[in-house]
This record gives C-alpha cells, structure tokens and sequence, in this order.
C-alpha cells in the first residue's frame, strides 16, 4: 500500500466507488480516496483552524474540483481516524474545539458508513504493513514475530497504541496512554516538573512531550538557568536547537527526546513488546539525525533490573508520510466484510 498526492488508474475499482479516509489531529486534518484496494490518493492537508467544524473540512475537501472528478461526490463509505478517545456516539476533541456526533455527521455526508476510530489505533494498524524504507531504526534490537507491538508518538498531543497478535491476525488497542503521569527520571526532570506544576495540577507525559510540551520545557528551562524566556513556538525552538543558534533550544532537545525514551521504555515493559516500540507523531520524524545521536535509546534501556529485557526491543522512527491512512484502511475493510 502507499499514499500518493497523484490520482491513480486503478486495476479494479471498487464497485460501489471510492472511500474516504481522514486522518484528523488537533492542527491538520488530512483526507484521501481509496479508490480500489490499496490504492490511496489525492492527499489533501486542511488546517483545521480554517473550519468551524469537521464536517466542513470533510465537506470542502470533496467539493474540490479534481476530487470531485474523481468521484468524491459519490462517496459512501468512510473512516476517520481521529486523536481523540472514541466512546459512543459523541465526541468532543481534546485538542481542538471540533465536537460532533457520529451518526449526525454520517446522514448530513450521505454516507452509508461512517467508522470512528482513535488516530493512535488507526496508525497501530499499518504498522505490520510498513516496508524497510517507511521506517528507521534507531538504537539495537531485533524483533520477534507473533508478539506484541509498541506505539507512541508525539505531535499535538501524545498517542499511545499498540498490537497484539491473535489467530485472526492483529488486535490494535485502544489506548489513552499519553494522559499518565508524568515522572521524572532525574534532577533536571524534577525541576521541569516542578516548575509545569505552577500552571497545572496534573502534569500528564503529554504536557511534556508534546508540541505544547516542547515550549513548557523551554520555559522551565530558561527559568533554571535563570535566564528570560522568549515567546517561541515550538516550531522555532526546534530549529534554532537544529541550527545550532541555540544551546538552550538544544537542551530543550535532548530533554524532549530523553523523556520520550523513558515513556518509550515504559510501553515496551507494559506490553511485552518484544516486536519492536514504533515512534509517530509529526515532531521526531523532524528532528532527523539530532533524534538518533539523542539520548532517547540509552533512556529506553534504562530500566534497572529490566535493562537486558527492553536492550532487546528493536525501536523505528516511521518516516511513511500518511502511514495512519493505511490502517484506517484496513479497519474500513473489515468493517464492511463484517456487515
């Protein structure tokens, strides 16, 4: 399976035309068109600010001349993975204002079938489906086949996921994961956690690692060292610490990258992981070379009388562009053989 921006001629279309899936976080919302079995197309990244509601954004990436004409129109099956628990019929997006029901959003859309399912667990699902080159070890390991799989990922929030081998092939769990609490592994941590407690009573792993969390730990830090803090998105304090123009952003860094190894290693002990931990989200991917020479991996393995066990888990930082689409993919295959 691949995603492409490029339309596609499929072999086989499918006979009750094409399906969309979305991939909708708490700043883009991405849409595609399967149009015949694995052939995913016509990419579209919509920022979600620009749109009062999901259903706008669905709407408006259909209604797209050359979506259109592909068949978009005539869409009647669809899934959204989405970061957000998925419990019943309403939600409520954590990290945006977008709240809908279901069942209100598929008869306004026309669609015969709308599925719901948590981005984490969508994203758990392609794993298996991942090639050599959609993905990039970092650290040793080597993974076991038929045991569980890890997830994590940081972007706007920190999702949480896993798999978990059954005869019928992979169970993806549902997860929440990045809302436990936060726990330092040392000095630094602690006064980063102390310093995340004057604006929040509960300090969660994702209001650290995280978009928000990389300009919380910019401040703590700026406040350890004693220095002013300036008003920089994370975006920028990223740059500046791949740049080399800042050796605070840089600390800020390497901070992020140690904690996500700790929640890494945490997940990897948890499952049993022996299949590898799988590192999503749109902020490592980005960091590139800085991620690998990081002290992520020697963070994972830290975890005393366990430190030989998770030694042997394997850890890759997926760099497929739209790896979510594949799984959702899937789910909505299975959705419609089941009915």
């Amino acid at each position: 399976m691949s995603a492409s921006s490029s339309p596609v001629l499929p072999t086989s279309a499918f006979a009750d035309g094409p399906r969309l899936l979305a991939d909708v976080g708490g700043t883009n919302a991405r849409f595609a068109l399967e149009v015949a079995a694995g052939h995913i197309t016509l990419v579209e990244v919509l920022p979600c600010a620009d749109y009062p509601s999901l259903s706008a954004a669905l709407q408006a990436y259909l209604a797209l001349p050359h979506i259109a004409a592909a068949g978009g129109q005539a869409v009647r099956h669809a899934v959204i993975a989405i970061a957000n628990p998925v419990d019943g019929d309403f939600l409520s997006m954590t990290n945006h204002h977008w709240s809908f029901s279901i069942r209100a959003m598929r008869e306004e859309c026309g669609f015969t079938t709308l599925d719901v399912v948590n981005d984490f667990t969508a994203l758990a699902r392609s794993l298996p489906q991942l090639s050599s080159e959609q993905k990039h070890q970092v650290g040793a390991g080597t993974a076991r086949p038929n045991t569980a799989i890890g997830l994590i990922g940081a972007g706007t929030g920190l999702g949480v996921s896993g798999l978990i081998p059954s005869h019928g092939g992979w169970i993806a769990l549902q997860s929440e994961g990045g809302h436990v609490s936060f726990a330092p592994f040392n000095e630094v941590e602690v006064s980063i956690l102390q310093f995340a407690w004057r604006e929040y009573e509960h300090v969660s792993a994702e209001r650290l690692i995280s978009g928000d969390g990389l300009e919380l730990i910019y401040r703590a830090l700026a406040d350890r060292a004693g220095v002013p803090a300036e008003d920089l998105p994370a975006a920028e304090i990223t740059r500046r610490a791949l740049a080399g123009e800042s050796q605070l952003c840089d600390d800020v860094i390497e901070a992020f990258c140690c904690m996500l190894g700790t929640v890494a290693g945490n997940v990897a002990v948890t499952l049993g992981a022996l299949g590898g931990i799988y590192i999503g989200g749109g902020i490592v991917p980005r960091l590139g070379a800085r991620f690998d020479r990081s002290g992520f991996r020697a963070r994972f393995e830290r975890k005393g009388r366990f430190a030989n066990y998770v030694s042997q888990v394997p850890t890759f930082v997926i760099t497929a562009q739209y790896p979510a689409f594949l799984g959702a993919s899937a789910i909505l295959s299975e959705k419609l053989a089941s009915l």
